[in-house]
């Protein structure tokens, strides 16, 4: 009975010797032949767009920590097209930055403008790409109220505010601000304005009073940013994926694996291009403190050299 086993337990491993033979020699063929077009066999490289002003930090500290968990992903790119925006969620993504260096390289490839939190995101990378006429800069902290008190007087409305504490209602649009109230303001800038500095020392390795020096709000081309050592490299994207592929060690092409956008993404895009106006004033009434860079919608930089 045994020995009719034999037979067929050889035949069984001649059979498995011969399917992994030929499976081995598929793979070598295939990656031999055609590596650019079998993505199953390349490198990957995570690209993240940050585009527009920076209201949220979720969708893209979400995809730092996806593609910094991804076996497959080697390193990352951030596409930072942005004038800025919302100190926290800047903040946010600085640090997610952070966190992912030391597991996965970061590189930076700035669009035509990377300014104020665009620039503060930035900061944070491996190695800062940008093209030599990127807008980038304008280290500084913006705060904005709008005040409405003499449109008031003029069509007979008063506001009757009630309130816990002297400082509840500051930066009410029916009053001027009080000379206490804009100390505790400017304060607050200058501690803000000084979290700015300090994480462009901490990421760019650069001096505190060289920073110093360079951070009253003013913009700079990417030229003239890597002069300061506020970028690395002069280049575009394409640069920014090959210095990324010498940073992470790999060899060949690689396959570039794009964050998916959200549908509220597209929403987002939606609001933002039909009612940017709009939203901006109303934002203005609230008053708000960001890192931004207020001329993007003063300035045509698509078109003019």
């Amino acid at each position: 009975m045994s020995s009719k086993r034999h037979p067929i337990l050889t035949v069984l491993i001649i059979i498995l010797v011969i399917a992994g033979v030929l499976g081995v020699t598929m793979v070598i063929v295939l990656k031999s032949i055609s590596p650019s077009s079998a993505p199953f066999f390349s490198e990957k490289i995570g690209v993240i767009p940050v585009e527009g002003a920076i209201a949220s930090s979720e969708n893209v500290t979400s995809q730092l920590v996806k593609f910094r968990k991804d076996p497959g992903i080697r390193a990352i790119v951030l596409k930072v097209n942005s004038p800025g925006g919302a100190i926290a969620p800047s903040q946010e993504i600085y640090r997610e930055i952070e966190k992912t260096i030391p597991v996965k390289k970061v590189v930076v490839s700035m669009g035509t403008v990377a300014a104020s939190g665009g620039y503060y995101i930035s900061a944070a990378a491996s190695k800062i790409v940008a093209n030599p006429g990127t807008i980038t800069g304008s280290i500084g902290v913006i705060m904005e109220f709008v005040r409405v008190e003499d449109l008031l007087n003029k069509i007979g409305v008063d506001l009757e505010i009630m309130k816990s504490g002297e400082f509840k209602d500051i930066g009410s649009p029916d009053r001027k601000l009080t000379q206490r109230e804009r100390e505790i303001l400017d304060a607050m800038i200058m501690d803000m304005q000084k979290q700015f500095v300090e994480a462009i020392v901490r990421g760019r390795g650069l001096a505190l009073e060289q920073v110093q020096e360079i951070a009253d709000g003013r913009i700079f081309s990417g030229a003239r940013a890597k002069e300061l050592g506020l970028v690395d490299v002069l280049g575009n994207f394409h640069d920014a994926v090959e210095i990324t592929k010498e940073l992470a060690g790999i060899k060949g092409d690689v396959t570039l694996v794009y964050a998916k956008k959200s549908r509220l993404d597209i929403f987002d895009l939606l609001i933002d291009t039909g009612a940017r106006f709009i939203t901006r004033v109303l934002h203005r009434l609230a008053g708000r403190v960001e890192y931004r860079w207020d001329g993007v919608l003063g300035l045509d930089i698509r078109g003019n050299y």
